[in-house]
């Protein structure tokens, strides 16, 4: 029976133990998105999880949506992932690189006035994240055929770099509406070229990207992340089991290190059938909203391989530990948690250790 502390073997990783960092988007890169001295040391911290998947990492910086998330994609920004890498390898766990497009999530003036991307003119409601003054989402234009095949091969460009910088591994984001997401979910996706209409050709571009980051890092190395609710930035399918299920029997076949899902737990969760439709061979990493009561139960019933918590690492370095010992949590200052330029509310939370020693020191 697994448990949190037990080892795992993901393809080609080998976890110490079953607890996942979740990616966080920070934006505490520098403007030419270069991770940071500052950055190293939040994931050291939190390196006592089995595996840690970074923030979000641009492919390009026509792939961004947000100021001051890091990129992959110049020689400056690899420098800067190697100080982080070793810091998290000097600490015994293994860092994986979530590479991204936000396709129509952005805006123009975050693109240099270039109009966003997405499989067709279909216009994401609501306003843009984080810019002030506030302003709404643009109709996206649809990319060409040929505009597919370059951002594919800028996913394999970012994978070749990410090795470079020291990773041990790579995640495609396909998930939370961005662009991969955009691609395959039928509200988004209008196209009548072979990339649109049924779920074969809307997880076209998905499976591009895929086998562009096999071909670099081998399926053990590579994981896809995915959110089957489509709760986030207007998005919505018409059948969620197959359009999921067809993508998750084509990494089945290529046997990928891990599927992770963002899918809260619910009568109506998918995520368990998603494995059955990768014929068991593709690994489970459960994330969004668990308790521990949860993760202990998905773990013990051979539901997911992993679980993976967001929010709780931001505030709880030390989550791993808290878990084991079931201790209490910090509680998340929210108004740090993005596009503050500092260490309050990044490395300046306390570890059980830190309070162990905060108190001694008072008597």
């Amino acid at each position: 029976m697994a448990e949190l502390n037990s080892p795992l073997i993901l393809g080609g990783l080998h976890l110490k133990n079953r607890v996942v960092m979740a990616p966080l988007t920070r934006s505490r890169a520098t403007d030419e998105r270069v991770p940071t001295a500052m950055m190293a040391e939040y994931y050291a911290q939190r390196a006592s999880a089995g595996l840690i998947i970074s923030e979000a990492v641009v492919i390009s910086e026509q792939a961004n949506g947000y100021l001051n998330t890091p990129g992959l994609f110049t020689d400056a920004q690899v420098e800067g992932w190697k100080k982080v890498t070793q810091a998290v390898h000097d600490q015994g766990s293994l860092i994986v690189a979530q590479l991204w497009h936000v396709g129509r999530v952005s805006h123009p003036d975050l693109l240099d006035g270039a109009t966003p991307v997405s499989s067709s003119a279909v216009q994401q409601k609501g306003q843009v994240s984080l810019l002030r003054p506030k302003r709404d989402y643009v109709a996206p234009h649809p990319l060409e055929i040929s505009e597919i095949y370059a951002i594919t091969e800028q996913y394999r460009q970012a994978a070749v770099r990410a090795k470079e910088a020291g990773f041990d591994g790579v995640e495609l984001h396909a998930a939370n509406g961005y662009l991969l997401d955009q691609f395959l979910q039928s509200s988004t996706n209008l196209r009548e070229d072979e990339y649109g209409g049924s779920a074969e050709n809307r997880a076209r571009f998905l499976l591009q990207a895929v086998d562009a980051l096999i071909e670099v890092w081998g399926a053990g190395r590579v994981g896809v992340h995915l959110a089957p609710r489509g709760d986030e930035h207007d998005m919505g399918d018409d059948d969620p089991r197959e359009t999921f299920g067809y993508v998750l029997e084509q990494l089945g076949q290529r046997e990928i290190a891990f599927f992770f899902t963002r899918e809260y737990l619910a009568g109506d969760s998918i995520s368990a059938y998603l494995k059955q439709r990768s014929g068991g061979k593709v690994p489970y990493i459960a994330n969004m909203r668990l308790s521990r009561a949860d993760a202990v139960q998905l773990l013990a019933s051979g539901q997911a391989d992993a679980v993976s918590f967001g929010k709780a690492y931001i505030a709880n370095p030390d989550l791993y530990e808290r878990l084991l010992e079931n201790a209490p949590f910090n509680e998340l200052r929210l108004e740090s948690m993005i596009g503050v330029q500092s260490a309050e509310g990044y490395t300046d939370y306390p570890s059980l250790q830190d309070r162990a020693g905060a108190g001694c020191a008072q008597h």
